[in-house]
């Protein structure tokens, strides 16, 4: 793990959470949605959301 100060790791926590959170609901939103289009906006958002959790995760290895 890089020396990453209190204060980094406090605001990755926050982004990840935020992340983490934004892809749970995406991946909800998409499965209540009738419309192919709205679907595949949502399962877009929640792989993006996931995508990006994945690469701030790799600074607290």
């Amino acid at each position: 793990m890089a020396n990453l100060s209190e204060l980094e790791l406090q605001n990755l926590r926050h982004l990840i959470g935020g992340y983490d959170t934004t892809h749970c609901k995406m991946k909800e939103y998409a499965a209540d949605s009738k419309d192919p289009q709205i679907k595949q906006f949502f399962e877009k958002g929640a792989k993006s959301a996931m995508e990006n959790k994945t690469q701030l995760m790799k600074f607290l290895q």
